[in-house]
């Protein structure tokens, strides 16, 4: 006799087949958090809008912006009031800054009259001292302005490099092969002297036996005096006869050398007259012959 199966239960529902799997279907059918599927529902109800919705909440918010609204206010208003008394010290500074440069140039000028003083008694002394070589001396000392034939020299920096600006010369050095240096000019002033030139100025600056010219940066200085390109060089003399031996001589050789070396712009020129103004500021100095050794042959 065959054996039956029981019978199944009435009512009752089938076993699922994946129920083994029982983790996995709970994170399908959870995939989103409670929590946050219970905001996103009552963002639904109340809306997008993060406005507040009660009555103490709108008040809270208008009493907010009429306090930063009366801040800004106020803070515009004394702005306002305090605008008169920065301009005012902003003006005493300028009134200042400008009395102190007119008492400057003041000053600069009584230094200016009382060094032509002390340059008008120490041509006057050179005068009245020097004898019969009074007025050779006062000439060779350069402490009066001379005039009559000579020479115009102009000497200035190669085209582009940097010295058309018409000031003192600004740049990294002298590294730029292009530009006039202060040996440049020295040998050239010096070769004027051996040419035989009885008097030198530079830019109007009268040179002496004590004129020093010399570098300081990026500047050429004569008597600590900057000077700008392009360089005139007047000098009193044989105009005709100056200019021949000068270019013929060995400080004449070097400015064409640099002439045509490094693009140094350079002009020479007889003049029928000249003026030289007297130098600045001449050191007194003394000096004595030297006595000769005893013994000694000529």
């Amino acid at each position: 006799m065959s054996q039956q199966h029981p019978a199944k239960k009435a009512g009752t529902r089938p076993a699922r087949l994946d129920a083994s799997m029982s983790l996995l279907n709970n994170v399908i059918d959870h995939s989103l958090d409670d929590g946050y599927a219970e905001a996103a529902a009552r963002r639904g109800v109340t809306g997008r809008s993060h406005l507040p919705t009660t009555l103490r909440a709108k008040l809270g918010l208008a009493f907010g912006l009429v306090l930063a609204a009366l801040v800004v206010t106020v803070g515009a208003a004394q702005a306002q009031r305090a605008a008169p008394t920065v301009e005012k010290e902003r003006q005493e500074l300028i009134d200042r800054v400008e009395g102190g440069t007119a008492d400057a140039d003041d000053l600069q000028s009584e230094v200016d009259g009382l060094r032509e003083t002390v340059a008008e008694m120490q041509r006057k002394a050179l005068e009245e001292h020097g004898g019969d070589k009074g007025e050779l001396t006062a000439l060779l000392s350069g402490s009066t302005p001379v005039q009559g034939p000579g020479i115009k020299l102009v000497v200035d920096d190669a085209k582009g490099s940097g010295g058309d600006a018409g000031g003192p010369r600004e740049g990294s050095g002298f590294a730029d092969t292009g530009r006039l240096r202060d040996r440049d000019l020295q040998r050239v002033v010096n070769g004027l002297w051996e040419s035989g030139a009885e008097a030198v100025a530079v830019n109007g600056q009268r040179l002496t036996a004590l004129s020093a010219i010399r570098a300081a940066g990026d500047a050429i200085l004569v008597d600590n005096k900057p000077l700008a390109p392009p360089y005139t060089l007047l000098a009193i003399g044989d105009g005709q006869r100056l200019s021949t031996t000068f270019q013929d001589s060995a400080d004449g050789q070097y400015l064409h050398v640099i002439q045509e070396n490094y693009g140094i712009r350079t002009s020479i020129a007889a003049q029928d007259e000249v003026k030289l103004p007297a130098a600045p500021s001449v050191n007194v100095r003394t000096a004595r012959p030297v006595e000769e050794e005893k013994g000694s042959t000529e």
